[in-house]
């Protein structure tokens, strides 16, 4: 994510009730339990669930801009990781649930007004550990953006002539039934309903369209595992293009008229960055890429949705960059807890910063220099410290971008070596695909492959310190 336009693995967490009876002789063993409602992270405890693993959403969806009606039937494939007579899905109020069935059969549910993002199912029999099994939710209503507590907004985010869909932190619920916890990476399906003349664009390849009776049906596919709060459909009115770049990624472009002249420049580089993260990362991870440009200007920042990056009006460069970027550093290789939010962030910016040396602009070293310089008595520029925000209030602070971002080229500068530093990088991602990690991680990663440097002191100066980092 860009944050405000100036910088904005992998198991389900296993918690729930679980009861053994004590008696004399052999012990019984446990029965079904209730999966946990949580997954567990701090920075938002409603958020995610336990005791299943998804595997796949597919979203069939219809959209009527003029009276804001979202219908939709989400067809949920898990496995249980517990043996469950009762698991909870992610889902705001806002909409209204008509039916779900588990494995075909009518299961009971609620939607509990105190859990605010809670559909609580109860199958018609337990799930068996290990078992897979299928969830179809029917629902309906009139999804609302939702407010961070940075005061941002996200989720389902009417505009002029659709909707402007993004989801991190917390959005998905407000749109889809999930397991909204980035360690439940799923591959998506989305099939998306609206008007003729508004078009859906959402992850992945568009497989096909339909149109019957003033209405298209538009079908997208990522089968790749991919974190919740990645997945998007954007609908308005919108000038497609696609290509492939020279090293052979397709890639489709949307862009809102309004938007397209001053785009235009911009995009003319998205082959180019795409090719060469390429490079830099390992092989791109997902099915296409390509940008999406709306105009959404109340909304205040951009997003690195899986394939398609969104943006809520004509981006710059360096902005372009970072989000294409988060392909591979933060959408491949996802935090693993809200607070982890530097090994997105200040890989993505860092990034930003590398394409423009690489481009022959302001070197990464430059443009250390320049905020380094920023003085010390200014922390609203230093703090919070990028490895532990403190709160979901500070997760998009500048400062994980910019300090974020300030660290890599540090650590940069202490291996000595640019081979050795991009070998490292690229090594982190290929170690991570398609998984999730935490600051720690990537710290351990980093001292086993430099033993020869302190870089506990390093990392403690630069990842915790309040304040601006001296003496590394």
């Amino acid at each position: 994510m860009t944050a405000n336009w100036a910088g904005r693995a992998a198991t389900v967490v296993l918690a729930g009730a679980t009861s053994v009876a004590l008696l004399a002789g052999p012990a019984l063993a446990a029965g079904p339990v209730v999966g946990a409602p949580t997954a567990g992270d701090p920075y938002f405890p409603l958020q995610g669930n336990g005791g299943y693993d998804v595997g796949h959403y597919g979203l069939t969806l219809d959209y009527r801009p003029g009276s804001g009606q979202l219908t939709g039937m989400a067809t949920i494939d898990a496995t249980a990781t517990q043996s469950l007579r009762r698991f909870d899905l992610d889902l705001r109020r806002t909409m209204t649930v008509s039916s779900v069935t588990v494995d075909g059969r009518r299961a009971a549910f609620a939607q509990p007004a105190d859990l605010r993002q809670e559909l609580v199912i109860t199958p018609a029999a337990p799930l068996a550990k290990g078992a897979g099994f299928t969830v179809v939710v029917r629902y309906s209503g009139m999804p609302r953006p939702v407010t961070d507590p940075d005061g941002s907004i996200e989720g389902w985010v009417p505009t002029e002539d659709g909707a402007f869909v993004v989801n991190e932190p917390q959005g998905s619920p407000s749109w889809y039934p999930c397991n909204d916890t980035p360690r439940d990476k799923a591959g998506f399906d989305i099939t998306m309903t609206v008007p003729d003349g508004v078009t859906a664009v959402a992850n992945g390849v568009l497989v096909d369209t339909v149109t019957a009776g003033g209405r298209t049906t538009y079908r997208w596919s990522q089968p790749r595992p991919m974190s919740t709060y990645l997945a998007f459909v954007t609908t308005g009115v919108f000038r497609i293009s696609t290509g492939t770049t020279p090293a052979g990624i397709p890639y489709l472009n949307a862009v809102d008229p309004s938007q397209a002249a001053k785009s235009r420049p911009v995009l003319a580089k998205l082959p180019a960055m795409f090719d060469f993260f390429q490079s830099l990362y390992g092989k791109y991870p997902w099915n296409s890429g390509g940008a999406l440009v709306d105009n959404a200007p109340e909304v205040g920042y951009a997003l690195e949705t899986v394939t398609r990056p969104e943006f809520d009006r004509a981006p710059d460069e360096l902005t372009l960059a970072h989000e294409i970027a988060h392909q591979w550093v933060g959408d491949d290789v996802t935090l693993a807890r809200w607070r982890d939010i530097w090994i997105n962030e200040g890989f993505a910016e860092w990034s930003s910063w590398y394409w423009s040396e690489h481009t022959g602009q302001a070197t990464a070293q430059q443009i250390f220099q320049r905020l380094y310089a920023t003085p010390a008595k200014d922390t609203g520029f230093w703090n919070p410290p990028p490895g532990n925000p403190g709160s979901a209030a500070d997760l998009f602070a500048g400062s994980i971008y910019d300090r974020g971002a300030m660290t890599l080229q540090a650590l940069r500068v202490e291996i000595g070596d640019d081979s050795a530093f991009l070998g490292l990088l690229h090594d982190w991602v290929q170690a991570h695909r398609y998984g999730n990690a935490t600051v720690d991680d990537f710290v351990t990663f980093t001292e086993k492959r430099f033993p020869q440097l302190d870089l506990a002191h390093f990392f403690s100066v630069w990842l915790y310190q309040p304040g601006k980092p001296t003496g590394w």
